[in-house]
């Protein structure tokens, strides 16, 4: 859950959340931000401490409608048990959401920054260093998807995340409303198009619970 960014959005948006978050730090930060929110949002909300790798000790099978993974299997070096204790909580028709690295893009940021030989050694790896200097890891869809077909919640449908924006330093200019808008237009199309969405940074995978 991390500090519960999207888990607060969706209470806002009327849904009830349940988020699992093992660090306590973050934990107690998604706490803190619950705490801030009017008492029809709090209710809302149940957050836990605990290991997304061990689901089935948190929740019985068949527990939730939706089930989100973003910006997490990247640090889990065997991800397929996770994947699949997460399916496992899905009610019949339930969808799993997953937001990963691209693995088959990886040498894009290298070589947009002139990176050369980091771009070269890319095309041979699943590995990389993210943003806050740590090594971590990314999916090939391919992979994913025989992944989700194994574990009865087939790929559904995917898209493309970050495609013209990921080499965009956070700390940049900021955009204009009307500029905004564009960007996430931009992105949105680009996301849903062959061939830009496959050399997305990021990718957005929705399997469906048989």
């Amino acid at each position: 859950m991390g500090r519960g960014a999207q888990a607060l959005r969706l209470a806002r948006a009327g849904h009830k959340v349940t988020g699992l978050e093992s660090d306590r730090d973050m934990l107690a930060a998604a706490r803190e931000a619950l705490a801030g929110e009017p008492e029809g949002i709090r209710e809302r909300v149940r957050m836990i401490e605990g290991d997304g790798t061990e689901t089935g000790v948190h929740f019985l099978p068949g527990s939730f409608d939706v089930v989100l993974c973003h910006g997490v299997l990247m640090h889990v070096q065997e991800p397929d048990a996770m994947v699949a204790g997460l399916a496992r909580m899905l009610a019949p028709g339930g969808l799993l959401s997953l937001l990963v690295r691209n693995a088959d893009a990886l040498a894009m940021r290298s070589g947009l920054a002139g990176d050369w030989a980091g771009a070269l050694a890319a095309f041979d790896s699943d590995t990389y260093t993210n943003r806050l200097g740590l090594p971590v890891r990314a999916d090939r869809l391919g992979a994913l998807k025989a992944t989700l077909a194994g574990i009865a919640a087939p790929l559904h449908a995917w898209y493309g995340v970050r495609i013209f924006t990921d080499h965009v330093e956070d700390d940049e200019a900021e955009l204009s409303a009307e500029q905004l808008e564009r960007v996430l237009a931009l992105e949105d199309r680009a996301g849903r198009t062959d061939p830009y969405r496959q050399v997305a940074a990021l990718l957005h995978l929705c399997g469906v619970r048989g």
